[in-house]
């Protein structure tokens, strides 16, 4: 498992700079790095579509950074062999089909994380991976980026030099969306709906088996880019600091509010800005709009 790994590229509109980092407290202890990062483009030309998937595996568990590292590869694979209708979701504006079909290929991967931790003989709950993904079309006229996962972290969005914390909260359930933030409605047009649950009890049935243990709830949205924007998705180890520490923010808001994107080593030194009482791996994806 490698101690840092960096990534970037530009198509279209935008520019991408991705970076996971082991953290001070894993270097101390010895530990493998427990985020994963995977970057990867499908198709060609302007129908291509950009995938960054991170995952961080549960904490305090052996197997922590492989559950991390399966995790991606598994919604690489699952988004690759889609990649071609998520395209044309995503350029149609088909926010209700995007995401049932992101949730759909979510369930599966993780379903097969958990898969593999019954072949190793390994505690499901103890081979586990957090999950968050951001799509992005190679088309320069669109500006659709299309967050979805499981588990927290952070999505920002810097502004005319200010940050927006646009993380979809679980417990939006209802309200009209609103601009460029993509918040859920109560329904959508495609039939994406909201249903209500009554509280009425079921009886277990015999033939069903036995219940697992809850999950955490899927998380989407979608953002409309201006140009100027920096799209910002990271893990918990670097959206922790984000929040509790303003200083942070304002030095990453004045370092990339410049004219033109970090290069590769500016972004990797960006985020690696230590913050006293945070020492946790920290991944992050950072998208600049031309």
């Amino acid at each position: 498992m490698a101690d840092t790994v960096l990534d970037g590229a530009r198509y279209g509109a935008c520019t991408l700079r991705a970076v996971s980092v082991r953290g001070d407290s894993a270097r101390y202890r010895g530990e493998p790095r427990r985020d994963a990062l995977l970057t990867a483009r499908f198709g060609t030309g302007e129908r291509a579509l950009l995938l960054v998937a991170m995952a961080t595996g549960a904490r305090a568990t052996p197997g922590a950074h492989r559950a991390a590292a399966e995790a991606c590869h598994w919604i690489g694979r699952a988004v690759g062999r889609s990649h071609a209708r998520l395209v044309e979701d995503i350029r149609d504006g088909r926010r209700g089909d995007l995401k049932s079909g992101l949730h759909r290929l979510t369930d599966r991967s993780l379903g097969k994380l958990r898969a593999s931790a019954s072949e190793q003989g390994v505690d499901p709950g103890e081979y586990a991976a957090s999950l968050r993904c951001l799509l992005l079309s190679a088309d320069p006229g669109c500006r659709t980026r299309v967050f979805f996962g499981v588990g927290p972290g952070g999505l920002f969005r810097l502004r005319e030099g200010e940050w927006q914390d646009i993380e979809p909260q679980v417990a939006d359930v209802k309200g009209e969306p609103v601009l460029s933030f993509g918040s859920p409605p109560s329904e959508t047009p495609e039939g994406d709906r909201l249903t209500m649950d009554l509280g009425i009890p079921t009886p277990p049935s015999p033939y069903e088996p036995a219940p697992e243990p809850p999950r955490e709830p899927f998380r989407f949205r979608t953002s409309v880019a201006r140009p100027g924007d920096t799209l910002l998705m990271c893990s918990g180890g670097l959206a922790e600091p984000l929040r509790g520490e303003p200083e942070l923010g304002e030095y990453l808001a004045e370092r990339w509010s410049r004219p033109d994107p970090p290069g590769l080593a500016a972004f990797l030194a960006d985020s690696q800005v230590r913050v006293k009482g945070y020492a946790d791996d920290r991944t992050a994806a950072a998208v600049w709009e031309a």
